[in-house]
């Protein structure tokens, strides 16, 4: 049995969707994004995670394994796109991230997770 940290099957219009909300809010000024595996678990366990995005070519897994279970147990939702490379070109860092979260999604940008939220709780059923 492969341990893994990817817990649900994200479809890939969802992906770009997330790729796409993600890009504008690095892009607002006022936003806040939290990079790194020590950063975004402390984002969680601190509840200040609005939203967290992981990479799904992470090596070793275990790096990420506590990060849906904590999700899960603070109500925080979250997500992943297909590579660190592109989780951290997405957020505008010149490195690739295993993952990030989001506390701040910035000014205009209220309502920008709504829906992948809401895509991703139907996925999770």
């Amino acid at each position: 049995m492969k341990i893994s940290y990817v817990k649900i099957k994200v479809p890939d219009k969802l992906k770009t969707q997330i790729k796409n909300a993600l890009g504008t809010i690095a892009e607002t000024r006022d936003s806040k994004i939290r990079k790194g595996m020590n950063e975004v678990t402390k984002s969680i366990e601190r509840v200040q995670a609005k939203f967290v995005v992981m990479a799904e070519d992470v090596s070793p897994p275990e790096i990420l394994f506590h990060i849906p279970l904590l999700c899960e147990e603070k109500g925080i939702p979250y997500g992943y796109i297909s590579t660190k490379k592109e989780l951290g070109n997405t957020v505008r860092i010149n490195v690739s991230s295993s993952a990030i979260a989001i506390e701040n999604v910035g000014t205009g940008n209220d309502n920008i997770l709504d829906d992948i939220i809401k895509n991703l709780e139907e996925i999770k059923k």
